[in-house]
């Protein structure tokens, strides 16, 4: 039995499989006798120029040696037989298609049984036939719509928030034509199904995905409903698009290998000290898809034989029905803001200029006054309480007004109940040499200027809710980057003050993914992503997370 690397691990196997052999050390690239070769042609599937190429016996170029490539470790290979690999894809979009179907049918049965004086179930009536017709000819309009509109797309379910907009734009339309149509034809019933029917079939329409996202992330979680995927390019490249889909566990790849230009198969490629097998060089790629069943080869940056490669590499992949990936250099850059235009065949991608003011702005300031308004009022009791445990927990007042910067580097007094002692910021001083902050962050997680009450109020955020008043008062924003200091500005880096071209947050980003533990750069990142990317949807999703982060706090102190 011919030995030769693993071919295949799923993604928790991949991320826990730590190189402790080697300690993730530098070597030389070992040529294996006994690896499987890659095709004896160095091109894709014997073109032209591989022909020209193998005759004149020249050889693939060898990868430099690297500190990122490791010796193979020998196992039996494992052949993924042909399979469909577009079952669990079909499963689940039968499954949304049906689930949908009964909610929007639901919806649009309660929107009849409303109108009992002329939708009586057993009625008999020219006028009760009408209805009944009506309201399956909604039903059908509305199961149409989400059709057309693609709601079901495999490449949009459980990814951003384009999945909710498809839904919620399909059933506008459809209601939306509904009331014109009432209008015009004098369909008095109308108004129940647009009032009633509209509201409660979004409604369970969303909660419907947002369940089944849930559920689907803790397939993923277990390595199922995955697209198996070999990545392609310089190791640079195929090391960076790895380790950004392994940063989410709902990521909708299962990275089983890597293709490296004049590797051969046996090295790995080490991502964040976990080790990706190469499977082959880049010419072998469409043979390494055939033997690994992968159903999907990402191209991370430029290859050798650019166009004409990626070209020839999607015809040989239509034989395995894999999907061809080519990832963009460009990052950080919200799904909303490309878009692509074909120029006799030549697909530019268009990315729309963040804009800092206008009407998304103006509906964003609405929000906040309505949220913060009805916030200041819901929780003024409880407001009331904890000005009283501060105020018998230690002396000094109530409240800590502190100078931050704002938006386009304008100050203001931010509000917090006080949680630490009236002296703590002169004797910041003395703890410098403790910092345990990222960046220009002081941060120390046991401080010893916190109060009693303050070391809990700062585990559940609780100290930060008297910044709806900052909200009210229109210089900070519900979301947003994170309020700095000035002597933190005054360390930033050029690109850093960003985060400044928009109002500061009382959550945001940073307040979800980790906080006080988030390495500074991170936090610059989520934080200029947000002031770039930012939606009123995501700024809803990030509420909801918030207040589930407030549940189970980590990383506040």
């Amino acid at each position: 039995m011919v030995r030769v690397p693993v071919l295949r691990q799923s993604k928790g196997a991949l991320r826990r499989t730590v190189d402790a052999h080697h300690g993730g050390t530098a070597f030389a690239e070992q040529s294996v006798a006994d690896h499987v070769n890659p095709p004896a042609s160095p091109w894709i599937g014997g073109s032209v120029a591989a022909q020209r190429t193998e005759k004149a016996g020249l050889a693939a170029p060898r990868t430099d040696v690297t500190p990122d490539l490791v010796p193979p470790v020998t196992h039996r290979m494992t052949i993924a037989p042909p399979r469909d690999r577009g079952s669990w894809t079909r499963m689940l979009v039968n499954t949304l298609r049906f689930a949908d179907s009964t909610l929007v049918s639901a919806a649009v049965f309660a929107g009849y049984l409303i109108n009992t004086d002329r939708l009586a179930l057993t009625a008999a009536s020219q006028g009760s036939t009408r209805q009944t017709v009506l309201a399956l000819v909604i039903a059908l309009a509305w199961i149409g719509a989400l059709e057309a509109y693609r709601t079901r797309d495999p490449k949009v379910l459980g990814i951003g928030a384009e999945e909710y907009k498809r839904v919620i734009s399909a059933s506008l339309r459809v209601f939306g034509f509904l009331a014109v149509a009432a209008l015009v034809l004098r369909i008095e019933s109308a108004s129940t199904f647009v009032l009633v029917s509209l509201p409660l079939g979004v409604t369970m329409l969303s909660l419907s995905r947002w369940a089944f996202r849930r559920w689907l992330g803790r397939q993923k979680a277990r390595g199922l409903c995955l697209s198996r995927a070999v990545v392609v390019g310089e190791p640079e490249d195929v090391r960076y698009v790895i380790k950004q889909i392994n940063r989410r566990a709902c990521a909708p790849y299962d990275i089983v290998g890597a293709c490296l230009p004049g590797a051969r198969r046996g090295a790995s490629l080490v991502v964040d000290a976990v080790r990706v097998p190469v499977l082959s060089s880049i010419y072998g790629v469409a043979h390494t898809v055939h033997q690994t069943g992968a159903n999907a080869v990402i191209v991370a940056g430029p290859v050798p034989g650019g166009n004409q490669f990626i070209r020839e590499l999607g015809w040989r992949l239509e034989e395995d029905a894999a999907e061809l990936v080519l990832a963009a250099t460009l990052t950080n850059v919200a799904g909303p803001r490309i878009h692509w235009r074909p120029v006799e065949g030549l697909p530019l991608m268009h990315v729309d200029i963040p804009h800092y003011s206008g009407g998304k702005h103006t509906l964003k300031r609405l929000m906040d006054i309505c949220i913060a308004t009805m916030a200041l009022l819901a929780l003024a009791p409880l407001l009331l309480v904890l000005a009283m445990i501060v105020k018998a927990d230690s002396a000094g007042p109530v409240l800590f007004r502190q100078e931050r910067i704002g938006k386009r580097g304008t100050t203001f007094k931010m509000l917090k109940f006080r949680s630490m002692v009236v002296n703590a910021e002169e004797r910041l001083a003395e703890l410098t040499a403790q910092d345990e902050g990222a960046g220009v962050l002081f941060k120390l997680r046991n401080d010893p200027r916190i109060t009693k009450c303050g070391r809990w109020m700062r585990k559940y955020s609780l100290d930060e809710l008297p910044q709806f008043w900052n909200v009210l008062t229109g210089s900070m924003s519900l979301v947003g980057p994170r309020p700095p200091l000035l002597r933190e500005v005054d360390g930033y880096e050029q690109h850093t003050h960003r985060r400044l071209l928009i109002k500061p947050g009382i959550t945001g980003l940073w307040q979800i993914n980790g906080r006080s533990d988030l390495p500074w750069e991170e936090a610059v990142r989520l934080d200029l992503y947000y002031v770039e990317n930012w939606s009123i949807a995501g700024d809803l999703i990030i509420m909801w997370r918030t207040f589930r982060a407030m549940m189970r706090p980590s990383g506040a102190y």
